[in-house]
């Protein structure tokens, strides 16, 4: 759009009055997150865990609901007729003339997008009524002197102990500290390995965002030492011991440990921050390669996340030839899944009708995708992105899939202008299928691999227990391995609440021929789970059984489930530690 001609576009009270209902409903929105996040410290200090769990899957819904409060106020105030093409170019530039010095004018504008897209058509999705690109900066926007974005610390020439006793106080943490004198000296000693502070150089610091991170029952110190022209990312765990007092857990400076710590398999963190756009840029300083989509989901700005992810995905998408084509593995009964061979997610689509012995509907399976945007993932569930209404080019979507798109979810699927419409679709990180990688480990020869695969298969699965986390088909193939080897549960449509499940042993057949019958001659409820019969699916393979009955036997039991669901039922909130227990500190 010309600059020439914006003194003669700006001359609509209505553009004008609209433009600020959007942004006074997006400031509603952020103060309402922010003060979610402040409140996250009261419940840290307090061990307020099941307060914190609420509050953290509450904050989730708080996008949608401005967004909606926002169109329905639009929608009442204003006629249709009255908002033709040309208010709704004014609207936006009155919008942008809005965010000047605003704090947050990224996220700003994708609340734009949001109110926009609920109210135009798809048509109208381009540059001149929304921000297909970023229109304001977040270079250098300015904090208030109260609240930085971070601290900067100087150590002295006896050491770190100060410094870092300093750190750990200044976040005034209403609750006592075990041990603090301690707890500083283990983090020095580690410290001290990590920056190299016998050879300072004249630039050491150590740079700490100013807020803390909370997830769960932890509590993150999040920085970076600085060493000349040498940057050591860490991060600091503050957790509670048994007594209830505050400890310091470890330090995790590792690169590989940060990545999973800031995983898109977790949860949000709550984090209270006046620019965001300065936390992402000092994250991507500790984590370079984490694209800035997933550290704002991480930071619980998912809608922020969910528009960067598709920005760079039509970026790759126009900088790249491969086609689209249907995903390896083990077909599912309920998903088309399909990929692009240079983009590292796989995209998944309802189909419209499935086969036995799926029982479902398309609404039940999308509400097993959204109890997983609810829930706290543990590290354990890919996060997944829902979008509506998806254009690919018809020149990228090989014939065989887009044949099986039409055969089995074709009410999702137009053709329109040689594109391909897809009206409502998931997009997950891709992943190996762990019975890809046992299959693959076993032709190699890695018995380890194989350990290692199905040691990380049962923990995955115990952790997501600790969370009130029953898969239902636990089968290999529903979950996958990460380029960390971590594995992750990614096919939701049958996971259920494990508080809803009943867990029973089968009964003693009473006679020859209860024990001979083909069919069960007891009574089964709709909820009812037999864990011994997991291994009739699960141990076919000697190696899989050997390490399985190895590390993971009490799985195949009725009193492991029941006693996990007892204490979940009892109120206990698990401790699910995102590192491992091998370098936490002997307290």
């Amino acid at each position: 759009m010309n600059p020439a001609n914006f003194p003669k576009l700006l001359s609509s009270q209505i553009a004008f009055d609209i433009a600020r209902t959007m942004l006074d409903g997006f400031d509603k929105h952020y103060r309402l997150f922010r003060t979610t996040c402040q409140e996250a410290k009261r419940h840290f200090e307090h061990a307020s865990w099941k307060a914190a769990q609420i509050a953290a899957r509450e904050r989730i819904s708080f996008y949608d609901k401005r967004v909606q409060e926002c169109v329905q106020l639009l929608e009442d105030e204003y006629d249709q007729p009255e908002l033709n093409d040309e208010v709704w170019r004014e609207v936006k530039l009155h919008y942008i003339g809005l965010l000047i010095d605003h704090k947050q004018p990224e996220l700003a504008e994708t609340f734009f997008n949001s109110v926009c897209c609920n109210i135009l058509n798809r048509a109208y999705f381009h540059n001149d009524f929304i921000f297909v690109r970023p229109a304001v900066s977040t270079e250098y926007i300015e904090t208030e002197p109260t609240l930085p974005t971070y601290r900067v610390y100087y150590p002295t020439k006896d050491g770190l102990t100060s410094t870092l006793k300093h750190i750990v106080t200044h976040f005034q943490l209403q609750r006592r500290f075990a041990d603090i004198d301690r707890d500083v000296h283990f983090v020095e000693t580690r410290l001290n390995q990590l920056f190299d502070s016998e050879n300072p150089e004249p630039n050491h610091q150590i740079q700490v965002l100013a807020s803390l991170f909370y997830r769960n029952k932890g509590a993150y110190i999040v920085g970076k030492g600085i060493n000349g022209g040498r940057e050591y990312p860490f991060v600091v765990p503050i957790l509670h011991n048994r007594n209830g007092e505050l400890i310091l857990d470890t330090v995790l400076f590792d690169t590989e440990q940060l990545t999973i710590l800031f995983s898109f398999t977790r949860a949000y963190f709550q984090v209270d921050m006046e620019v965001p756009s300065a936390y992402v840029q000092f994250l991507r300083s500790l984590m370079p390669k984490k694209p800035r989509s997933e550290i704002y989901t991480i930071l619980g700005l998912q809608k922020q996340g969910k528009t960067l992810f598709y920005r760079d995905y039509l970026q790759h998408l126009k900088h790249s030839s491969d086609n689209f084509a249907i995903a390896p593995g083990i077909r599912g009964l309920v998903m088309v899944v399909f990929a692009l061979p240079s983009f590292p997610y796989v995209f998944k689509v309802i189909k419209d009708y499935f086969p036995p012995p799926k029982e479902t509907t398309r609404a039940q399976i999308k509400e097993k995708y959204l109890l997983v945007k609810n829930h706290d993932r543990v590290g354990r569930m890919a996060d997944t992105l829902e979008y509506s209404d998806v254009a690919f080019p018809r020149a990228r979507i090989s014939e065989a899939l887009l044949t099986e798109l039409k055969q089995v979810a074709g009410s999702l699927i137009e053709e329109e202008n040689q594109q391909v419409i897809i009206k409502h679709l998931y997009i997950e990180r891709r992943m190996v299928p762990l019975n890809i990688w046992l299959m693959n480990a076993e032709k190699a020869g890695e018995e380890d691999l194989i350990e290692h695969g199905i040691t990380e298969y049962g923990n995955a699965i115990k952790e997501l227990v600790a969370a009130n986390i029953f898969p239902g088909d636990m089968l290999y193939k529903n979950f996958g391995v990460t380029r960390h080897g971590r594995v992750v549960f990614y096919d939701y449509d049958e996971i259920e609440a494990l508080t809803d499940c009943n867990f029973r042993t089968i009964p003693q057949p009473r006679n020859e021929e209860e024990e001979m019958s083909a069919e069960p001659w007891y009574s089964i409820g709709k909820n009812d789970v037999f864990p011994e019969q997991f291994g009739t699916f699960l141990l076919g393979n000697p190696l899989v059984k050997k390490y399985f009955m190895k590390h993971h036997a009490d799985l195949l039991t009725s009193a492991f489930w029941q006693k996990r669901k007892q204490r979940i039922l009892d109120g206990v909130v698990e401790d699910v530690f995102p590192y491992p227990q091998s370098i936490r500190f002997s307290h």
